[in-house]
């Protein structure tokens, strides 16, 4: 008898049991928006990436924006998707658009899908406009977003970045997801930065960290210190596997490791791991199909994460699911509409 499809069916047969799919991180304002046009621009680094999307972002209606959300929701739908988080952008270009097209989505999908929003600072929160902007998606969303990156980049305030948010968090009294560690680089430790500023706000059990690549980059006796802080203050990390399979060559030296967030070693270490997918067919990864058993089957071939005893199907396939619940706080109530 052939058993080609039985490690396949297995661990989406233990999604299904666990309540479906959640994709606890993606940017649905932006799926769908590749086109022949702007295909060139594909091949940009990520800081790049940031910039090119206003011209996107700047013609979008938001009947327009509208649309894409609801074909990104039917997609997760049509896979059985219980719940997912989508950050928006909410900044001097798009303005509230996005903000409103989400308001209008949810309340179209209250009955079928679980959706939450977090707030994304594509422009950063220093300058003083962009932050204005920021603040004002803060009263909309579930999760304050963060991308402390995009502010070191900018002003050399990637902390300050970061202490913004944790002000926003505790102001408005909700959670945060910040993209950390994104570039696989062993010099970069925004991590630990961050873990230690939200663990200083008392935040415990309020944080979730998105891709930690770096991290993977770093001596094991870090890993395993950073590990401990994110199991001791209940921090969740979400991988989205294709996000980053395309980090380029270079000639730093590093452990050896794959582009890929360390799964199996935040599972042993009692970390709460969640599974996305990212952005869907945008600049930032063309070929993203938003395909959830798709990025499962990512994350368990790059950590080996084959249901042996240490690694069992059923904790593996809670990575898809019940984590996610978890990490985006599905629990929390809606916040206030526009």
């Amino acid at each position: 008898m052939l058993h080609a499809e039985w490690p396949k069916h297995t661990i989406e047969g233990l999604v299904a049991e666990k309540g479906g799919w959640v994709n606890a991180h993606m940017h649905i304002d932006r799926a769908y928006t590749v086109s022949p046009q702007n295909w060139p621009l594909t091949n940009a680094s990520l800081q790049e990436k940031w910039d090119y999307v206003d011209a996107m972002k700047r013609d979008a209606t938001v009947a327009e924006i509208k649309a894409r959300m609801h074909q990104a929701v039917e997609l997760q739908l049509a896979q059985g998707a219980r719940a997912l988080c989508s950050f928006l952008d909410c900044d001097s270009v798009v303005r509230d658009r996005a903000l409103i097209a989400a308001d209008a989505i949810r309340n179209e999908y209250k009955s079928d899908i679980t959706i939450v929003y977090a707030s994304q600072p594509l422009k950063g929160v220093i300058n003083p406009d962009e932050y204005a902007w920021f603040r004002r998606s803060a009263e909309f969303v579930d999760i304050i977003g963060g991308l402390p990156e995009r502010d070191e980049r900018d002003f050399g305030k990637g902390e300050m970045h970061v202490d913004r948010l944790i002000e926003l968090a505790l102001e408005h009294d909700k959670p945060l997801h910040i993209h950390a560690d994104q570039m696989n680089d062993p010099a970069q430790r925004d991590t630990e930065m961050i873990l230690r500023k939200t663990r200083e706000a008392g935040l415990v059990g309020r944080v979730a960290l998105i891709h930690c690549l770096s991290l993977a980059a770093q001596p094991a006796e870090h890993r395993q210190m950073i590990y401990n802080m994110m199991r001791e203050d209940e921090v969740s990390v979400i991988t989205c596997p294709s996000a980053w399979i395309d980090s380029r060559r270079n000639e730093t030296l590093a452990p050896t490791h794959n582009a890929a967030t360390p799964v199996d070693e935040l599972m042993r270490a009692g970390v709460n791991v969640a599974l996305g997918t990212d952005n869907i067919q945008d600049i930032y990864k063309p070929f993203s199909t938003g395909d959830m058993s798709r990025e499962l089957w990512m994350m368990i071939e790059s950590n080996h994460l084959y249901g042996t005893e240490q690694f069992s199907m059923d904790a593996v396939a809670a990575v898809a699911s019940t984590n996610g619940m978890q990490a985006i706080y599905a629990h929390v109530k809606s916040a206030r509409r526009l």
